[in-house]
């Protein structure tokens, strides 16, 4: 660890944070129920590796490095999360034992970062690896970490354009614990992370979301959504997802050109939060759009509609049945939401200009023919209209998606090999 002469007066002053956040912190609904064992973690089992995923996104990430690793002696490993739903993915996705016998688990709650409660933490567990997947750099955490001579590992890694400002003017502080190795999901993250940690061995690895992704059957007659069990079979189906309260206004004006470019089709809307439903619904109507509510149809259409869907959940399987998709927080500067479900389903796929959270995807995608990014609502108008007239081949959309992902998989295999590796190099194996 680079000795750093400022950090300990740093951590006496971070320590007295806590100390008045503590208090407060208590009471949050959200930390309430768990919080002496955050604040305490005497529970936590010594673990060789400790795996943090701090919510629901990295839960699914660990689940496949955990099926991916195949180790040939007994190995204790911790999961720890920061979430209620991280720890149910967890616990219910690794309930089945898909996995090496070798490997013993145990899943916790992640201590807050309290210098105290940290210290006690990496005490308890004292692993040989640690684990961070995609950016979760806590300060007392990875001192105690580096102090207890435990491997760190960022895995899956990516650095925001605007994390990345934060943590570049204040380097000199976050060298002093750099981790051993960083497994990068692309160039650019790769590049924003050498600034920051110009020492650590920083790589690149395909994003284990790739591993994640299925592929669906053409035929979905078997498996009929609750949204098209109401839409007429001759009608064609556009579904409008994800977007949020910033695009309502431009949703408005796309829904009213679709309907004035095709007349004869079924509107879906799916807002990102329920409870922009309301608002929403007023904002149709005001604009002199008839719209019917998904909770309150009882029998299949008799003709073209504009539904608004007001239950969660339902959207994946709606794609299935959809005959073109747009997918929001696109049109403005939101990051996007995944358009990889519809395009992996083989629905023509539409977004708008601003995807950054999804560039891990790679502009390769929109050779695909499968997902197409418009500069404008106009534009994303004029191109839905255009698949609604002519369709394609829906085939021979999944079958590109399905190529292209399968280019990318693996990156589950490289993240088990690394931290076994690193596992192996911390704590060698003595046989008799």
């Amino acid at each position: 660890m680079t000795k750093c002469a400022f950090i300990p007066n740093f951590f006496k002053f971070y320590n007295m944070l806590w100390s008045a956040a503590l208090p407060f912190l208590k009471r949050h609904p959200r930390l309430a129920p768990t919080f002496d064992r955050r604040i305490n973690p005497v529970h936590l089992e010594p673990a060789d590796i400790w795996i943090q995923a701090a919510s629901a996104g990295e839960a699914y990430l660990a689940v496949c490095i955990i099926k991916a690793l195949d180790v040939d002696r007994p190995v204790t490993i911790l999961l720890t999360t920061t979430t209620e739903q991280g720890m149910e993915i967890l616990t219910q996705a690794l309930s089945q034992k898909e996995y090496s016998p070798h490997i013993s688990l145990c899943f916790d709650i992640f201590p807050l970062d309290s210098p105290k409660a940290m210290d006690k933490a990496v005490y308890q567990v004292n692993p040989a690896v640690m684990v961070l997947l995609e950016t979760e750099l806590w300060p007392a955490h990875l001192y105690a970490l580096k102090r207890n001579h435990t491997r760190v590992l960022i895995i899956n890694g990516r650095l925001s354009r605007k994390s990345s400002r934060y943590y570049r003017l204040t380097k000199a502080f976050w060298r002093c614990f750099a981790p051993e190795r960083i497994l990068a999901i692309s160039d650019q993250d790769a590049q924003r992370f050498s600034q920051v940690f110009s020492h650590t061995h920083i790589g690149i690895m395909d994003n284990i979301k790739f591993d994640r992704m299925k592929f669906q059957k053409t035929d979905t007659d078997s498996d009929v959504s609750a949204l098209a069990a109401i839409v007429p079979r001759q009608l064609p189906l556009s579904i409008l997802a994800s977007f949020r309260r910033q695009e309502e206004k431009q949703i408005i004006d796309m829904v009213k050109g679709l309907k004035k470019e095709v007349p004869n089709q079924v509107i879906a809307l799916f807002p990102r939060h329920v409870h922009r439903i309301a608002p929403l619904l007023k904002k149709l109507n005001n604009n002199g759009l008839k719209v019917y509510k998904g909770s309150q149809i009882s029998s299949v259409l008799t003709g073209p509609a504009i539904i608004l869907w007001d239950r969660f959940g339902d959207l994946y399987q709606a794609y299935k049945h959809a005959d073109v998709v747009f997918v929001g927080a696109s049109l403005v500067p939101l990051g996007g939401q995944n358009f990889m479900e519809p395009a992996a389903l083989g629905i023509p796929t539409i977004i708008g200009p601003h995807w950054q959270d999804f560039a891990w995807v790679g502009k390769e995608i929109f050779n695909t023919g499968a997902v197409t990014r418009c500069k404008n609502r106009q534009h994303v108008v004029k191109t839905m209209c255009r698949h609604l007239v002519k369709s394609g081949n829906r085939k021979t959309r999944i079958d590109a998606v399905s190529h292209y992902i399968s280019q990318k998989q693996g990156g589950a295999q490289i993240a088990a090999e690394t931290i076994l590796a690193s596992w192996k190099r911390n704590r060698p194996f003595i046989g008799n």
